[in-house]
């Protein structure tokens, strides 16, 4: 009996740690070109191309219409919540991803609010996105980290999944 009880806690110790090693996919899709306002960040795939810019640019068409997707980094989710920004996102026809963004989508749909009445922690993704459908509807994307631990790999994952959305959207 206790022969028995040790090697069911052995293989469950076995099935614990194979469960760790979890294989996270890296994106091995068409190339792509992102708009970056911030630092780009390390990944892993050879295929992505980040051009930093700035709001100015943001406001010029044929700046979006040069790329895949914009990313705003953590540093910039203040500016980029201002309302003289909601009509571009609303307009363009590309996704914007806000990188560790606490607040969710709202700060950058509704007018009426600034980014300070929004609560941190309204978000539990690492990185959230947002694309509109030409109108006053849009969809929203959620991205956490793999058991919610903050580390190089679970954060090049997180981008890995967010190149695989953007192929996706760039499809239709």
């Amino acid at each position: 009996m206790k022969k028995t009880i040790a090697l069911l806690i052995i293989a469950s110790f076995f099935g614990l740690i194979g469960c760790n090693s979890i294989n996270l996919k890296e994106y091995n899709g068409k190339p792509l070109s992102i708009a970056i306002i911030g630092e780009i960040p390390k990944i892993r795939e050879n295929n992505i191309e980040f051009k930093e810019i700035g709001f100015s640019d943001m406001q010029s068409n044929d700046t979006l219409e040069k790329y895949d997707a914009i990313f705003i980094t953590k540093d910039n989710l203040e500016e980029a919540a201002n309302k003289k920004y909601i009509n571009i996102y609303k307009n363009a026809s590309i996704p914007f991803f806000f990188i560790e963004n606490e607040k969710g989508h709202i700060p950058y749909t509704i007018e009426n609010l600034s980014y300070e009445d929004i609560p941190n922690g309204n978000s539990k993704y690492y990185i959230t996105g947002l694309v509109f459908n030409g109108d006053e509807t849009f969809k929203t994307y959620g991205y956490g980290l793999y058991n919610d631990i903050k580390n190089e790999k679970n954060i090049k994952d997180v981008y890995s999944r967010v190149f695989t959305t953007i192929s996706e959207i760039s499809k239709i």
